[in-house]
């Protein structure tokens, strides 16, 4: 990177190299804003930052994977409007570095992913931890602090009212191992994976519209559950017989999205206990439990990540499929026997040409660990 930046900017003595990973949610889906459980790993798939302080008084950043720039003069920082454009996670971070009474310097930015966008893997995290750290500069930042910060941006500049998992693992990721977080006290176990299963997400190649204003109405309909229910302050709080008991006090889709949250947080410490036992058969069954419940009761699965899911189960040596992420599109993340996988991606492959006329990609995934300085 550091020849790239020299192309773009000129020469730079202090130039610095940051990443920030993207992630993969093995299960755990929607439960982060409701404050239960998620169990996500960082991914080698990673954003790098190349940066460099200027005597211009600008920050300047270019994407090279999008061959756009942007650039914004510090003294407006604070002020800062979004532009709705991908610009908006450098700005909203910078934005909130001056708010948590950090200088941000002029200074030059080069952006290079190797997160697919658009794909569920969050590559609007890694923008934004790998962001904080190069207007950082090495000053020090609690980790969790950084978490924070970084999801303020995206919350309150971006406009995205997502949960905390995505910014937290890619700050808190580990090699070898998934991240089992309480999105409630903010703690975290680590979750060593078994031997036997090789982790792949397949990317539909689609974004639907739908996804924003849904995710924005899935948050909206599960606090109306939890307003209905009345003695409690989330529905990490609420369980199967509470939710039963509640029912008829509850807006029909309402209580069925409030039914996902409840039987995802348990999905999610059951996965962790097989997955610490070794039973791949029990965590590929909850991967298949937690899709039909995102599918069904949920709502934001899309035809395309259904027909991958259905694929994937009729391919021997699959343990289990699931849509990841948001939904809407994005990628479904799959367990798979090791000597199955040649199989597997050529029927994944062959039979989504065959009926979208898409070849989707496949990403093997490996667990990595969190954003850090690298050179």
């Amino acid at each position: 990177m550091k020849e790239a930046f020299s192309r773009v900017y000129g020469p730079a003595p202090g130039l610095r190299v940051f990443r920030g990973p993207g992630r993969v949610n093995l299960i755990g889906e929607h439960t982060d804003y409701n404050l239960g459980f998620v169990l996500p790993m960082a991914l080698d798939m990673a954003c790098f930052i190349a940066a460099a302080p200027n005597q211009d008084g600008k920050l300047r950043v270019r994407s090279e994977d999008l061959d756009q720039s942007r650039e914004w003069a510090v003294a407006d920082l604070a002020a800062l409007r979004p532009a709705h454009d991908w610009g908006d996670y450098v700005a909203g971070v910078a934005q909130q570095l001056v708010r948590a009474g950090f200088e941000v310097a002029p200074a030059n930015l080069l952006i290079r992913s190797t997160v697919p966008v658009g794909s569920g893997l969050s590559s609007s995290a890694a923008l934004e931890t790998s962001t904080a750290l190069a207007l950082l500069a090495g000053r020090p930042l609690e980790q969790i602090e950084l978490v924070k910060l970084c999801r303020r941006a995206e919350n309150e500049f971006v406009g995205m009212p997502c949960g905390i998992m995505d910014q937290y693992i890619s700050v808190f990721g580990r090699e070898h191992a998934a991240v089992k977080i309480d999105c409630r006290s903010l703690g975290h176990e680590i979750v060593h994976l078994p031997e036997g299963v090789e982790i792949l997400a397949v990317n539909t190649m689609v974004k639907h519209e739908l996804g924003q204003s849904a995710y924005r109405n899935r948050v909206r309909e599960c606090a109306e559950a939890v307003a209905a229910i009345g003695s409690v302050a989330s529905l990490r709080d609420v369980d199967v017989a509470m939710l039963e008991a509640a029912a008829e006090r509850i807006e029909p889709a309402a209580r069925r999205r409030a039914r996902h949250v409840v039987t995802e947080d348990a999905r999610v410490e059951a996965f962790m206990a097989a997955s610490n036992r070794g039973d791949l058969k029990a965590m590929g069954e909850l991967f298949v439990a937690s899709h039909r419940s995102l599918q069904h009761d949920y709502e934001v699965s899309c035809e395309e990540l259904d027909f991958l899911v259905d694929t994937a189960l009729s391919v021997p040596g699959v343990f289990g499929a699931r849509m990841t992420g948001g939904g809407f599109g994005g990628c479904t993340v799959n367990l798979v026997a090791p000597e199955a996988v040649a199989a597997f991606e050529d029927a994944i492959r062959n039979s989504y040409q065959a009926r979208f006329g898409i070849t989707p990609q496949i990403y093997r995934c490996r667990p990595s660990a969190g954003a850090g300085e690298v050179g």
